[in-house]
């Protein structure tokens, strides 16, 4: 079954228009751009005229917190203004850190306790203190903090506790949530590959939907399964998630991997592919992958992609790009 559509997320810093790919600002900027170059081109009507500027950018909680500090960020008028950019925000809570940063956390019922991969500074990350984190940065969505476990993870009875309590810290979010007339609180279904009926999966989307948050991500994917599973999974929650709340798929960016989740309902992306990929001199262009570094591309006084109009593709050359 089809299931690709288009829709409007109304925000409280502008309209989003889905399907979306959010770009990642971990800190507060997409690393080699500019805000000014992530503002693009806008006319009298305020319309985009311009190939970048993107609706929604995403930052990321633990490393905002990390530094500079949510404290200082809330008192100098929160993320926006920090970073002078005047559309949409969306944080996620920290969570994905129990995977990347597995060997320095240790997870309980209270919460993660982080040593930081920088100085060893110790860190107590709560579903509170991840709200009360986003509350000070002022995103226009932001996410609860969520038990992550990697889905090729083989312990299924970590899976089945990561997913009971990531319901159980969804509630204590959402008591801690101060700003819901500004802020869009979603809902992480875990769950791990276990789509059968009655199963983790299931079972944790039934809970977050008695919960009637302003939207739902798919979490917990991305992380190693096979392409089966991986899209065995979206189908399964996007089939069942709300039809008039956004879907967002949580850390996916691979091309193909967009092309079909959208086909399968999903509205939201989010992924450090296309500007990890760029700064080690990859260009993702509609045929594939082209590698700048590469030898042949020296003398290449060509276009990236020819026709595209884009600003890279306007003003520069394979070579240039090579060097």
């Amino acid at each position: 079954e089809f299931r690709a559509r288009a829709a409007s997320i109304h925000l409280p810093h502008g309209v989003v228009r889905t399907p979306v790919f959010m770009p990642v600002g971990t800190k507060g900027s997409i690393k080699a751009l500019s805000t000014k170059q992530l503002k693009g081109v806008w006319n009298e009507l305020d319309e985009d005229v311009d190939d970048i500027c993107p609706e929604i950018i995403l930052g990321n909680t633990y490393h905002l917190a990390s530094q500079p500090g949510t404290p200082l960020l809330a008192e100098l008028g929160g993320l926006h203004k920090f970073m002078n950019w005047r559309k949409n925000l969306l944080t996620d809570s920290g969570g994905f850190q129990m995977v990347s940063l597995l060997k320095l956390a240790q997870i309980t019922e209270e919460g993660v306790k982080f040593n930081s991969p920088v100085d060893g500074t110790e860190m107590m990350l709560t579903p509170e203190e991840s709200i009360k984190c986003q509350n000070e940065i002022g995103a226009d969505i932001i996410m609860q903090l969520d038990d992550v476990v990697s889905s090729v993870n083989p312990d299924f009875e970590r899976f089945k506790e990561a997913t009971a309590r990531s319901v159980r810290w969804l509630d204590r979010c959402i008591q801690a949530h101060n700003r819901k007339d500004e802020q869009n609180l979603f809902g992480i279904i875990q769950g791990g590959l276990d789509i059968s009926p009655g199963g983790l999966r299931e079972t944790c989307l039934q809970e977050m939907l008695l919960r009637d948050l302003p939207g739902y991500a798919i979490g917990g994917l991305a992380g190693g399964e096979d392409k089966d599973n991986f899209w065995r999974v979206v189908a399964h929650n996007a089939a069942r998630l709300p039809a008039n709340k956004p879907r967002y798929l949580m850390g996916v960016g691979y091309p193909l991997d967009l092309v079909v989740c959208v086909a399968l309902g999903v509205d939201m992306f989010d992924c450090v592919y296309p500007t990890r990929t760029a700064r080690f001199g990859v260009a993702l262009v509609p045929s594939g992958s082209i590698r700048l570094k590469s030898s042949d591309m020296a003398q290449q006084m060509v276009p990236v992609e020819e026709g595209c109009p884009c600003t890279a593709c306007q003003h520069y050359t394979r070579a240039f790009l090579h060097v």
